[in-house]
């Protein structure tokens, strides 16, 4: 019987997917005010610092995968403009909801699609997109290798796919305050602002469980990515990842 971690726990490997979407739909309706609340607002500032790095130009056309409620799509359509496209994909259907409605009520119409997918199975042909994304959301895949195989077979070649994820802090001496941080207080912030104290124990634990930076750009490497690098937030606490279709 093959397992995977959920969190600290390990589950059937086809459970996984299950289990995580019970947690996204518990946490949809709040998500937007967690993050801030989570990061300080600095996700913001990563996600915006993303799309810099992408480059992504007029007419182009992006996946966000794993694209919840919308931020980076918001960012990537502004840069894509009328002639481009960006699709809005997420596994999970109460996010891609809430995703849907933010950028409605904000007029983001007219360049957005939108897909219910699984990360590890695009429904995409080949080399049709210039720059694939996944912001905080290939830890929550339970393949990843299959995930960033298939992200490279419908990049274009010259393109890029770029992982924005929560990774290991660099600073040592921070290390014991991050931990308390995550794994204390996150699950009380999440039991008093969302009322789900569970839910954001796994968010906390499966941080921890991710591979890390370069482990994670291994693992681009050996999916066909090229010229991979990567690029430490906020002192390791988010990382970015990028590697090229060449």
């Amino acid at each position: 019987m093959k397992t995977t971690h959920f969190g600290f726990q390990r589950v059937k490997s086809e459970d996984k997917a299950a289990r995580v979407a019970d947690v996204f739909d518990s946490v949809a309706g709040r998500y937007d005010l967690m993050n801030d609340l989570m990061s300080f607002g600095v996700h913001r500032l990563w996600k915006r610092f993303t799309v810099e790095i992408s480059a992504v130009r007029d007419g182009q056309r992006v996946l966000d995968l794993a694209g919840g409620t919308g931020d980076l799509v918001a960012y990537f359509a502004s840069r894509v403009g009328e002639s481009g496209q960006v699709v809005l994909a997420d596994i999970n259907d109460s996010m891609l909801a809430v995703g849907r409605e933010r950028l409605l009520n904000r007029g983001i119409v007219a360049n957005v699609q939108y897909a219910q997918i699984d990360a590890e199975h695009l429904p995409f042909p080949d080399n049709c997109f210039d720059c694939v994304a996944i912001a905080f959301g290939l830890r929550n895949v339970t393949h990843k290798d299959q995930a960033l195989a298939d992200m490279w077979r419908v990049i274009r070649p010259g393109g890029k796919a770029l992982v924005l994820e929560f990774s290991q802090v660099t600073i040592s001496a921070l290390r014991p305050l991050y931990d308390l941080y995550s794994l204390k207080a996150l699950p009380l912030m999440g039991k008093l602002v969302a009322g789900d104290a569970e839910s954001y124990r796994y968010l906390a634990e499966s941080i921890r469980m991710h591979p890390d930076q370069n482990t994670l750009k291994a693992m681009m490497e050996a999916a066909g990515f090229e010229r991979c690098d990567y690029f430490n937030l906020t002192a390791g606490v988010a990382a970015l990842h990028r590697g090229w279709k060449l």
